[in-house]
């Protein structure tokens, strides 16, 4: 089955030509001889991405190869303007960047709701014969052509704005967790990789209150380089407010395991380190009260949580934390 959830979609631009400016002069019965009187060219449509907080996926656009604007429209006689191209207005989801696709070169991010920014300028329109009319030149027969359309392959990427981003290795029990604390219902499977797109759900909170928490696709070793599902869920964790940690009860290494995903955040973006930060045991009704106390010898130094999504054990603990950091 496809997955209706798109971040990554690359498209044809090109705005629309500006209007030529018109070489007319004034005609009449009573002024055979009029002076000039070309009107200026239209100018040329823009291609204008502009924020949606309704929308949440690039999928609209995943087929939408080529996107053209309207051309200017011609000056006229009178001094009359040509009409301006219509402008193409995509609407993208806020989270949405902006990159040429030859340079790579980020060009904008729309991060709020009705926030427009042009991502292919239309060309200006030329000016008519009226505006070379001087004292030298008195019938000047020429007027300017319109500023040419600006073309090229541009990318749009999605970062998911959440306020909680859970991270770990596939298999942590990020998707079972999402799935108990809220509404979302993420595929879940005993096997990595489950998760292919980051999935999103509205947790419940104390007095009708509520925050937002996004299942990441799971880190592995080598992501910053692109190993795994790599770089294209990597992006998504820079726009969460608050990261958690998800590291299994079974895992062999828990103190280690935390340390491959803090390098695997700081190797694709430093910043990402000065995010808040919670460190969870899953899958901890695994365990009894020795192992739990030998799991937080190993991890002396790093606060933890212990939980369990299949008793519900510490998840109430675990959504105060959560809320109090997001309020700090």
């Amino acid at each position: 089955m496809e997955s209706n959830f798109v971040d990554y979609v690359k498209i044809m631009c090109r705005s629309g030509h500006g209007g030529p400016g018109s070489r007319h002069f004034r005609r009449e019965k009573f002024a055979p001889k009029g002076g000039p009187d070309g009107g200026d060219g239209g100018r040329g449509g823009h291609i204008i991405l502009r924020g949606n907080k309704q929308m949440w996926t690039l999928l609209h656009l995943k087929y939408r190869k080529h996107i053209y604007a309207e051309s200017g429209g011609s000056g006229g006689a009178s001094r009359s303007t040509g009409k301006d191209g219509d402008d193409v207005i995509l609407d993208v989801p806020l989270g949405t960047i902006a990159k040429d696709a030859e340079t790579g070169e980020v060009l904008f991010e729309i991060n709020s709701d009705g926030e427009m920014v042009i991502l292919a300028k239309g060309g200006r329109g030329g000016l008519g014969n009226t505006n070379f009319k001087s004292a030298t030149m008195q019938t000047p027969r020429f007027a300017q052509p319109g500023e040419d359309f600006e073309e090229g392959w541009k990318i749009l990427e999605l970062k998911i704005l959440a306020d909680v981003g859970l991270v770990g290795f596939p298999n942590a029990g990020k998707s079972t967790l999402l799935s108990k604390v809220s509404a979302a219902k993420p595929e879940i499977a005993d096997y990595p990789f489950t998760t292919l797109v980051p999935n999103l759900g509205i947790v419940g909170y104390r007095d009708n209150q509520s925050f937002v928490m996004a299942d990441i696709p799971g880190i592995i070793e080598g992501a910053h380089e692109g190993k795994g599902l790599g770089l294209r869920f990597l992006r998504h964790i820079e726009r969460n407010s608050i990261l958690l940690f998800l590291i299994p009860a079974d895992s062999k290494n828990h103190y280690e395991e935390y340390q491959i995903l803090l390098n695997e955040l700081q190797q694709f973006n430093p910043d990402l380190l000065d995010k808040q930060r919670i460190l969870a045991i899953s899958k901890s009704d695994l365990l009894d009260k020795v192992l739990m106390n030998d799991i937080s010898k190993e991890l002396e130094g790093v606060p933890h949580i212990f939980f369990s999504s299949i008793t519900e054990s510490g998840i109430v603990t675990l959504k105060d934390m959560i809320w109090k950091l997001l309020n700090s």
